[in-house]
């Protein structure tokens, strides 16, 4: 869409604080976590903006199509993470993993051992989703066996695997933020190090003073977790044999297979070792795969452990996440997206300023398109002819939509993101216990690196500018470059020689 056919930007915000607007009303005012309707409002108030303007609604109507086909993967991924969590209590890998980390680790250190352990498991499958939904799920039963509220667990859990997913070469993401900005995967990584780092540490450190803080009011009941381990001995055949289907989605993860394909190894390995070893029929293993786990041991720790998963229960999460594509898809299409990034593009006067959008832009677009996706891929696109007509890298640019995009995904509950780690944790927000959603500010990864992004760009460090070698290569591949003229941070170009 060309400049001059953008709406204004009262125009392009309408929409974009109308829905928001309603979310607000739903959300507060009465108490129902159920944004679908609210998003589905504000998907048709940006049609109807982009009627008003001249579009057609079967060009409208491609644009939420397009957004939402892009992300099929990621509700397929979904899909098969719901079979997994069924199909994994069933064969026991579930039960394995809670029993062995009940036995194993201590209250004391479990929040910071959860998040450690998801950043690695994210590292080395290139998937936060796959670690929330597998590792994640099994670490909310071992903290629930230690007494310790959910939230605490899934802030910890949420905190690894996004880091993970957010410095893996095999993340789709992480390879989306260069592919946008033009730069390389690798150097991507390495950029990402002086605020990732920094905010793994700050959260370590939270989790092992707040794991000691639990044990002293009580958290960790030793005859709680007896009862739970006892239980899980007299109902499942635990050892090696259980936890076959996670370590083949693993070794299939390392050999860098695709993650779905990957995932329903999972399943039907799951379902194998569910009839073979724990002596499942068929057609249980279907419905544990469909509808989810069921049993009913009339131990109350070990039941709301158990009962959970299925393609089911993962329907109120895709849902929610086709409409806020369709809400995204619609909003890229009218040209509102576009029209407030540049209404910030042309408001900008220093670096830091401009980092800061980008930052805030990536997170922004997470809050009203949902989608992370689309968070990473319109800021990156809008936003890197700016950098390079100020002489910095666009580095800078792919590590800021990595940060408002990626990390902050998971912390917005109506975004894809956030949405999936609800269902996927079982945290039952969507049942009306908004007490789980303290997860978010917990989370402390995913936040604090954000805001130590702001900080590097405010005082010029880790801040890299462009080389001759950039410069040669965006001449060379014909890169859009923004010409600022007398601004401020236009970079003088090398003389001739």
């Amino acid at each position: 869409m060309d400049n001059k056919d953008l709406p204004s930007l009262p125009l392009a915000l309408l929409p974009v604080v109308l829905t928001l607007g309603l979310l607000a009303l739903q959300l507060f005012y009465y108490g129902d976590f159920t944004p679908h309707i609210p998003l589905i409002l504000g998907l048709a108030i940006t049609s109807l903006l982009g009627v008003f303007r001249g579009q057609t609604w079967m060009d409208i109507r491609e644009g939420v199509f397009h957004v939402i086909h892009v992300s099929m993967p990621s509700l397929a991924v979904l899909i098969v993470v719901g079979m997994i969590v069924g199909v994994w209590i069933a064969s026991g890998t579930v039960p394995t993993l809670i029993y062995y980390g009940l036995t194993l680790l201590t209250p004391s250190i479990f929040l910071a051992a959860a998040m450690i352990l998801c950043a690695v498991v994210s590292l080395s499958l290139g998937t936060s989703w796959g670690t929330v939904g597998t590792i994640g799920l099994a670490l909310m039963g071992i903290g629930a066996g230690f007494g310790i509220p959910a939230y605490w667990t899934a802030g910890a859990v949420v905190s690894g695997a996004f880091f993970g997913d957010k410095v893996s070469p095999l993340s789709d993401t992480t390879n989306l933020a260069p592919a946008v900005t033009g730069t390389n995967v690798f150097d991507h990584i390495k950029n990402m190090l002086p605020t990732t780092v920094p905010a793994m540490i700050i959260a370590l450190v939270i989790y092992v003073v707040v794991g000691f803080m639990l044990i002293e009011e009580g958290a960790g009941d030793v005859s709680s977790i007896n009862q739970i381990t006892t239980g899980l001995e007299e109902r499942f055949s635990l050892g090696i044999i259980p936890l076959t289907p996670a370590l083949i989605v693993i070794v299939l993860a390392l050999m860098k297979k695709p993650p779905l394909p990957s995932l329903f190894a999972g399943v039907l390995a799951g379902g194998l070792v569910a009839i073979f070893w724990q002596g499942a029929g068929l057609h249980d293993v279907f419905a544990f795969a469909q509808s989810g786990y069921s049993i009913d041991t009339g131990i109350a720790d070990i039941d709301s452990l158990l009962n959970a998963g299925g393609i089911q229960s993962m329907m109120w999460t895709i849902s929610l996440m086709l409409i806020a594509l369709g809400f995204g898809g619609a909003l890229e299409r009218t040209g509102c997206l576009e029209a407030i990034i540049l209404a910030i593009v042309s408001r900008v006067k220093s670096f830091g300023a401009v980092q800061s959008s980008a930052i805030g832009t990536a997170f922004a677009t997470n809050m009203v398109a949902g989608d992370p996706y689309i968070s990473i891929a319109l800021p990156g696109r809008m936003y890197a002819p700016l950098y390079r007509g100020m002489g910095y890298s666009t580095l800078n640019l792919s590590r800021a939509v990595e940060e408002g995009g990626t990390l902050m995904s998971p912390l917005i509950p109506w975004n894809a993101g956030g949405a999936f780690v609800i269902s996927a944790l079982g945290l039952g927000v969507m049942d009306g216990n908004l007490t789980n959603l303290l997860y978010i500010p917990l989370a402390f990864a995913c936040w604090t690196a954000p805001l130590i992004g702001v900080f590097y760009a405010v005082t010029g460090l880790f801040s890299p500018k462009a080389t001759d070698e950039d410069r040669a290569e965006w001449d060379k591949s014909g890169e859009d470059i923004m010409d600022l003229g007398d601004h401020e941070l236009a970079y003088a170009q090398p003389a001739a020689t």
